[in-house]
């Protein structure tokens, strides 16, 4: 595709230390990033999760649930001991197993298809797990679906909630006052809630108007259930997203040469 982005300017809405990748490959394919964090990542002490820590040596399975989950818990855990020989490590999606491998961890379970709790069920199924001792780390009031799989299946589940997902004091009327944002990226289905929260009375209908661009179907259907108008699934990881915009904004190039 030669013109690619064609310097539309495409609202960011990750938190702020997450966005950088994602906001380069949007430069590169030529379009403007505009980073708007709808979510903020608050680290918890490791005072309030130091019970978990000192369980981790009798623990079979570790879970990471996010990158975040490993940024935030993994100085705790290597500060108290790290991850003992005997312990797997698993990934819910190639983000997460991406952060896991920038620290060292080279033996992890992950997807080879899909980037959520169900996906990393697939890759347990052949797994006895009857007494296994599992830690999930994660944020506070994380999703319940795979501990209640596993405890079904004979697992032992424990958390180890590191951080919690906070919505910013901003307001979206600066960015509809703004004007020329073409696409909106969220990546979550808590993204989601907050930028309509942000948006309030005021910039609502705006943002209903903006395509939306996220990588699974339930954070879809979440934009769907707030009045979105427009939304793709575009799939799993930076590429994937940015691979998606060039396609939309090159089929409406081709829908107005046509016109």
């Amino acid at each position: 595709m030669k013109a690619r982005l064609s310097a539309q300017v495409i609202l960011v809405t990750r938190p702020v230390d997450q966005c950088t990748r994602l906001a380069q490959l949007i430069r590169e394919a030529g379009g403007e990033p505009l980073l708007f964090p709808a979510l903020e990542i608050q680290a918890l002490p490791d005072q309030s999760f130091l019970s978990a820590l000192g369980r981790l040596g009798h623990i079979d399975l570790l879970v990471f649930v996010s990158p975040s989950a490993v940024r935030v818990a993994l100085p705790g855990i290597l500060k108290h001991g790290g991850i003992a020989g005997r312990t797997q490590v698993a990934a819910v999606g190639p983000g997460t197993a991406a952060e896991l491998k920038r620290n060292g961890i080279e033996d992890i379970i992950s997807p080879k298809k899909g980037f959520d709790s169900e996906a990393l069920l697939d890759e347990f199924s052949s797994m006895n797990f009857e007494a296994t001792r599992v830690l999930i780390v994660r944020g506070q009031g994380g999703r319940e679906f795979l501990p209640q799989r596993l405890r079904a299946r004979g697992a032992v589940v424990d958390y180890l909630e590191c951080y919690r997902s906070v919505k910013p004091e901003r307001d979206m009327r600066e960015l509809a006052g703004r004007g020329g944002i073409r696409a909106c990226l969220a990546t979550s289905s808590t993204i989601v809630g907050n930028l309509f929260q942000m948006a309030g009375t005021a910039a609502r209908d705006w943002l209903r108007g903006i395509p939306f661009f996220v990588p699974h179907p339930r954070v879809a259907a979440t934009a769907f259930e707030l009045g979105a108008q427009c939304v793709f699934v575009a799939g799993s990881g930076d590429e994937a997203l940015v691979e998606a915009l060039e396609t939309w904004f090159a089929r409406l190039r081709g829908a107005n040469a046509e016109s």
